[in-house]
């Protein structure tokens, strides 16, 4: 018999926020976390995503985006974000948060609010623009689309913050 997890469950057993699963109830939460763990959660709230980068240690990829009508937005989730390679080392590396300026896509307005501002604090200038951002909101890297998929791209990031560790 399967019992469908609920979001609160999930984020007490795995501390990964916005992610629910149906799991064999006879499994225990080891799988429950193994299930979360294979899945790159994308956070909207900067808050949430500071929170959880200082919990876990590990950068923020911030996604300033366009995402349903930037192209080179749309060829960088289609090419490396949906990518199993990208979602498998995101999961385990980073914070991600989505920072995305729609034009079809209905948002709050304090979403709509919050996305102005951090484009404005990061002086973002074009979409995609991808941003390495510690737990406190500070800028390691600022980077964008990168030909060659998921496998290059999670190469290109482990570079990035290396590099960022060394200095």
């Amino acid at each position: 018999m399967k019992i469908k997890l609920s979001l609160v469950v999930l984020m007490y057993l795995s501390g990964i926020v916005g992610y629910s699963a149906e799991v064999p109830k006879s499994e225990g939460s080891a799988v429950v976390k193994a299930v979360v763990l294979e899945k790159a959660v994308w956070l909207t709230s900067l808050s949430e995503a500071k929170a959880e980068a200082a919990r876990r240690n590990v950068p923020i990829l911030a996604d300033f985006s366009g995402s349903d009508w930037c192209g080179w937005c749309i060829k960088l989730d289609k090419e490396v974000f949906s990518t199993d390679v990208f979602k498998k080392y995101a999961a385990e590396n980073l914070v991600l948060l989505l920072v995305d300026f729609p034009r079809s896509k209905p948002q709050s307005d304090e979403l709509k609010k919050q996305n102005n501002d951090l484009s404005e604090k990061y002086g973002i200038q074009g979409f995609p623009t991808i941003l390495l951002l510690d737990a406190e909101g500070k800028l390691l890297e600022r980077t964008s689309y990168l030909a060659g998929g998921g496998e290059n791209y999670v190469t290109h990031l482990r570079k990035l913050l290396k590099n960022k560790r060394n200095k």
